[in-house]
């Protein structure tokens, strides 16, 4: 098991970036949140194993008007006892 947090630059606001990463996150059983933030970037933490992670990823970036220009990427500590995919 592997928690990121995850910030997304590029075309990732208004584009339905959010809603596929909360359905990706329950399709392969990952569990943490996603924000929009005020300077246009979205934020994501995730826990799951690394291939959930990675397809995740690989889901949010197949949305067709999704671009992520640059993705900045972190290991952090593990959240204990968290359940399901929260939307902020």
């Amino acid at each position: 098991m592997a928690r990121r947090h995850i910030s997304f630059y590029g075309w990732v606001q208004g584009v339905g970036f959010r809603y596929r990463a909360r359905h990706a996150a329950e399709l392969y059983g990952c569990t943490g949140w996603v924000r929009n933030e005020w300077d246009g970037s979205v934020t994501m933490e995730i826990q799951g194993t690394e291939d959930a992670i990675d397809k995740v990823i690989l889901a949010i970036e197949a949305g067709r008007y999704v671009k992520i220009e640059n993705m900045d990427s972190r290991t952090i500590p593990l959240v204990a006892d968290e359940y399901g995919f929260q939307t902020e």
